[in-house]
């Protein structure tokens, strides 16, 4: 299930058609998701920015919250402020092999034949614990179906593609997304969680994860072995404002204050990297055929930015919670499982603290 579906509501701004980042025109996701044998709980997540965007880049920016992690292509995005490729989301030991397939798809769809670079943004967090991760089980041909699947509408979420094998607040988690209207403006994020202590966790500023434990709870269960903090969190932000590299950096980096009220503080060892980007502005790539010396763009004006803010913060709050909620237990390699939240108790402890919800 989803928050809404539970009844829970994240701040206060409106919700796309399908509370997530493909509400954003022309943004698609895929998964391919591995589970195997025993030990194999691994996959891909691939969202694509627009059409074409290999030739026909959108303005774009990231953030570090805590750099115990990867994301590639990120000196030429700096460079250019320009995003020319899908976004990868896999597993720590399988960021090679996913980019290596971007870059072939890139190379086929700009112009097959034809000499030219790519610098695809591919971003990981570590599955060890449920996965055979040294085992390097993720292929090109799984990174290519996650992009060709890849469609708009519903996303699947929980344990699922890149998520496959994530932990969040020591409960089972994997990808979640949600989205937010702002006027005329729609902002998505989509987030493969994978990080945070559960006596941090926090739902709508209820410490849910005190009031559960972190004992052996009947439909918890214990922490998966890792030590608690240990892990990582990948933020993708989408939106159809007009905006500038410089203002996708001030979006990403709200991500950071919804990862906040969770419960994430950016442990050392975290690795929380976030990607914004706008597609609102074409025609800007070098790589665009008859591209003119001067091209006009729209933007909006930095005071008009907060409500973009209020947006990006409360769809990655309800998109982590909805990564934790849509993912079922899993056991995996060695016998390590990692236990889903129960619904009951998320729901007994906002009830404890005023802020009753009930299933739809």
């Amino acid at each position: 299930m989803r928050a809404r579906e539970l009844g829970i509501t994240i701040g206060t701004l409106p919700t796309g058609e399908h509370n997530a980042i493909t509400d954003v025109a022309g943004v698609r996701v895929g998964h391919t998701t591995l589970v195997e044998g025993d030990d194999i709980r691994t996959g891909v997540t691939v969202v694509v920015p627009a059409d074409h965007v290999a030739a026909d880049p959108v303005y774009a920016a990231h953030h570090r919250l805590n750099g115990n992690g990867e994301m590639t292509g990120l000196p030429w995005l700096e460079e250019a402020g320009l995003l020319h490729s899908p976004i990868g989301l896999t597993n720590t030991h399988s960021v090679g092999v996913v980019r290596d397939a971007l870059v072939a798809l890139e190379l086929a769809e700009i112009s097959p034949g034809v000499e030219t670079w790519a610098l695809p943004v591919v971003a990981e967090t570590w599955d060890g614990e449920l996965n055979d991760v040294d085992g390097f089980h993720v292929t090109g041909e799984h990174a290519r179906a996650a992009y060709t699947s890849a469609r708009g509408g519903r996303v699947e979420e929980g344990a699922v593609g890149g998520g496959t094998g994530m932990t969040c607040h020591e409960f089972k988690a994997g990808i979640g997304t949600s989205s937010r209207t702002v006027g005329r403006w729609t902002v998505g994020v989509l987030v493969q969680a994978n990080y945070g202590r559960r006596e941090r966790f926090s739902v709508n500023g209820v410490p849910v994860g005190l009031e559960i434990g972190t004992d052996v709870i009947p439909g918890v269960g214990p922490a998966p072995r890792a030590a608690p903090g240990a892990g990582s969190i990948i933020g993708i932000v989408a939106t159809d404002a007009p905006l500038l590299p410089l203002q996708c950096r001030r979006l990403a980096q709200r991500s950071s204050l919804g990862i906040a009220r969770m419960g994430g503080v950016g442990e050392n060892s975290s690795g929380d990297l976030f990607l914004a980007f706008s597609t609102a502005n074409r025609g800007m790539g070098l790589l665009v055929a008859h591209a003119p010396d001067v091209a006009s763009v729209q933007t909006m004006s930095n005071s008009a930015m907060t409500p973009l803010f209020d947006a990006v913060i409360e769809a990655t709050e309800e998109a982590i919670l909805n990564s934790i909620l849509a993912a079922d237990t899993m056991t995996g390699r060695g016998g390590t499982t990692a236990y889903a939240l129960e619904h009951g108790l998320l729901l007994a402890a906002l009830a404890k603290y005023g802020r009753p919800a009930s299933p739809r």
